[in-house]
């Protein structure tokens, strides 16, 4: 695979902070723009040979770390005041913005990795996608879980995470092997979604309906048989919430593309570019390259 000379690029999210951005150009002119929202506690730097491999494909890929994730984390997490709405409204927004101006006319793909595919609802101007890709996606309540992280999730959010975090101002994940160091707003209130059987959309209430039903965009789903974290039903209840917009459904066995595993985590692994990244995620960008959004809307 080349190698992709990215560019770092600094945005203002517009509530008084800036966040760290990678751009991954191609090498000639782009065919669309390609936006990649992390999942949580996971820095954009994971996704770097994901980027570059879209990248010599022709697109430019834009990646970027939430405010108090990977490069964005100016100041100690004991003193930021966020919580997931905030990545939402303020840092996904800006980003988004950024990409649109610089994408023009040319078809705009978000790519949401878990919480990167949960709260795009929120995001200012996600009319203007044409289509929108989920990674390992789901809801999060903690009972529908995998079977393999059940009982560690019953752990984390009755004992674990409102412990530490009242003791350290902030969850110190990175501490204990679990999700990563997070800001004391954003476990507090993803702790919330979890226990609740509609997640966010229970918790937040309709607005949050609404929110999720105004979503038109076409939207496809990858989800994998083996996510150690979000089962069927996981992925099923989280993509139930996006009534209004036309969805393809694809949950994939690691045998079907010759793995052992893939994962929560595994998508993005550059073993799987001939098969994941070349057979199932390129033609949903490409279908686009060949149909317009009206179109894809009006088919489905």
């Amino acid at each position: 695979m080349a190698t992709i000379q990215a560019g770092e690029r600094w945005i203002d999210n517009g509530n008084g902070h800036l966040l760290s951005s990678y751009w991954y150009p191609p090498s000639g002119a782009p065919r669309g723009a390609v936006l990649i929202a992390p999942a949580m506690g996971v820095k954009q730097r994971f996704y770097a040979a994901f980027a570059s491999w879209l990248a010599d494909r022709g697109y430019l890929v834009v990646t970027f770390d939430y405010l108090g994730m990977g490069r964005s984390r100016q100041i100690p997490l004991r003193q930021l005041k966020v919580d997931i709405l905030d990545w939402a409204r303020h840092d996904c927004s800006a980003v988004l913005a950024t990409v649109a101006e610089e994408a023009g006319a040319l078809p705009l793909y978000w790519i949401g990795h878990s919480v990167g595919a949960q709260i795009l609802p929120l995001v200012k101007g996600h009319e203007r996608l044409t289509r929108i890709v989920t990674i390992a996606a789901g809801s999060g309540y903690w009972r529908e879980n995998s079977p393999q992280i059940k009982h560690k999730a019953w752990l984390l959010w009755y004992g674990l995470a409102p412990a530490l975090t009242a003791i350290a101002g902030y969850f110190p994940g990175d501490r204990i092997g679990a999700v990563g160091d997070l800001p004391a707003g954003v476990i507090r209130q993803w702790r919330r979604w979890c226990l609740h059987p509609e997640y966010l959309v229970g918790v937040e209430g309709e607005p949050m309906h609404q929110a999720f039903a105004a979503v038109r965009t076409p939207l496809t789903s990858l989800s994998f048989t083996d996510d150690e974290m979000m089962s069927a039903r996981n992925t099923e209840s989280l993509h139930g919430f996006y009534t209004g917009a036309p969805k393809s459904m694809q949950r994939i066995a690691p045998s079907e593309v010759g793995a052992d595993r893939i994962g929560h985590f595994g998508f993005f692994r550059e073993a799987f570019a001939p098969t994941l990244w070349s057979g199932y995620l390129l033609p949903e960008l490409e279908q686009c390259q060949h149909n317009p959004p009206d179109a894809l809307v009006n088919a489905s």
